[in-house]
This record gives C-alpha cells, structure tokens and sequence, in this order.
C-alpha cells in the first residue's frame, strides 16, 4: 500500500517538473522569436567546434561570410568556436550582422568574440535552437564537421523534402570531405529509391567562397525575403 502512495507522489512531482519545464521552453521560444524577428536576412554556417583558425576549412569559412555580407547577407552561428567563430569573424570584418544562436552544455560551451553581443542567444534546448536557424535562416551553408554538423545537414534537407519549410539554398562546403558521403548517398540511397534522383539538386557542393555565396543570393535576387515557416 506504501509503495502505491510513494509511487502516486513521485509521479505528482513528476508532473509538476514537466509542467515548469513546458514554461522554461515556452520562455525560449517567446525570447528567440524576440531577437531572431529583429536580424536582418540571414544565412546559417555549420561545421565543427574543433577546426583551428590554421585549417583550410576555417580559412574557407571566414571568405565565404566575406562574401556573403557583400550580397546583404548577416551570418548566423552557433556562436562557439571552430568555423562558427570563422563565420561570425568573417561577417564582424566585413561589418556585417555577426549573430550567435548558443547552447548550454556540460562543458560550457562559451560564445567567440565576433559575435554582436547584442545578436547573441543562448539556449538551454537544443530543438528550440534548431527551430531558430531553421526558421530565420535564408540559407545554409555546411562545412566539415561531426555528428553534430551532419545532424543539421540531413535535417534541413529532410524539411525543404517534405516541405515542412520553404526551400531555401544548401551549399555544402569542403568537396574532399564531403565527397565520400555524397557518392553514397547517390550510389546507395537513391539508388535504391530511398530518396528520389533529383533529391540530389536540393544541395549545391562547392570550394568557391564567391560561387557559394552568388548561388545563394540568385536564389533570393528579386523576392521578398520571410522567414521560413
């Protein structure tokens, strides 16, 4: 009998933990649609953390933000090291939005120095962080990185293939890196139908900072830029 009225208020505080952490996500999104509402049209840059600013991966990423606040473009990062600090470094000496979309992890993940503190957000979820980049992102472009990197990779072109957000330009960065992945993807999964052949067109691959950056802004050239869902 005991152990039922134990079992009954775990449960109860169970349930006012899942209440309050409803508030906290809520408090998040009000918060990140505040900010994200306010930046100027924007495109997303991913990669790794862990890319030092010697590599060519870094040095690629600092060109391509160049080049992308010369088309109008703010850049958006997660905000941390690694090419997300190249991004944010590439659009702060360009004078253009350096905007920072952080995360709380175990090992605090601290934001770069080329973010505009006044663009800089940090969440405690990480799905309502994606919801974020996804949302106020007018573009993507992926360089190297792990599983983090290839998460966000597959799941904006998992929305813009079933439509759950407006399609939007994917530049993929980093051929020698990239290429292995994208001859499976051709040579096995739409080889056996587990996507369509012209899935493949909903990514461009690319080592050109100016071509990545022009594929971007003649997709947007003459339209009316809204956020994406």
């Amino acid at each position: 009998m005991n152990s039922n009225i134990d079992n009954y208020e775990k449960n109860l505080v169970q349930n006012q933990e899942d209440l309050w952490r409803i508030f906290r996500i809520m408090a998040e999104f009000v918060e990140g649609f505040e900010k994200m509402s306010s930046i100027k049209p924007s495109v997303a840059v991913f990669g790794s953390a862990r890319t030092k600013p010697n590599h060519n991966s870094y040095k690629m990423t600092v060109e391509v933000s160049k080049e992308l606040t010369k088309k109008g473009f703010g850049i958006i990062t997660g905000g941390g090291p690694g090419i997300m600090e190249a991004a944010n470094k590439g659009a702060k000496e360009s004078n253009g939005s350096s905007t920072g979309v952080n995360i709380e992890l175990p090992n605090e993940q601290g934001s770069n120095i080329f973010v505009d503190r006044d663009k800089l957000l940090t969440f405690r979820y990480f799905f309502v962080r994606k919801v974020m980049f996804f949302k106020y992102s007018q573009g993507f472009v992926i360089l190297p990185g792990g599983f983090g990197t290839i998460d966000e990779l597959f799941e904006i072109l998992t929305l813009v293939q079933t439509g759950k957000t407006k399609k939007v330009p994917i530049v993929v960065m980093g051929v020698e890196y990239w290429k292995p992945l994208m001859n499976w993807i051709k040579d096995y999964m739409a080889k056996f139908k587990y996507i369509e052949d012209f899935d493949m067109n909903l990514f461009k691959l690319t080592d050109d900072p100016k071509q990545a950056a022009e594929i971007i802004y003649q997709f947007h050239k003459g339209k009316k830029i809204i956020p994406n869902f």
